[in-house]
């Protein structure tokens, strides 16, 4: 298979893996600052009893999380693909 084929095929395994991907980092994302935080909650931005500390310690793990979540699963994705069409979808 050409690698515009493997890639045309990748493109919405690959939406797909990256909704997927979201969902998780949302969910590991709130367990883990039930784990870490004093609140169930993590805070907004605009959280008006919330201080700047807390708000972008929450943001910088949420980041950090979905950043994680992602590569996994996008690497996973384009394992994925090669071992379905022989071509690793650049």
């Amino acid at each position: 298979m050409s690698g515009k084929v493997s890639k045309l095929a990748y493109k919405p395994v690959g939406l797909l893996l990256g909704i997927g991907a979201g969902t998780v980092a949302g969910f590991v994302f709130k367990e883990v600052w039930k784990l870490a935080g004093n609140d169930d909650d993590a805070p907004n931005a605009t959280d008006e009893d919330r201080g700047w500390g807390e708000v972008l310690v929450a943001a910088a793990l949420q980041g950090a999380i979905f950043a994680l979540v992602k590569a996994a699963v996008d690497r996973g994705g384009a394992v994925g693909v090669r071992k379905l069409t022989g071509q690793w979808p650049n």
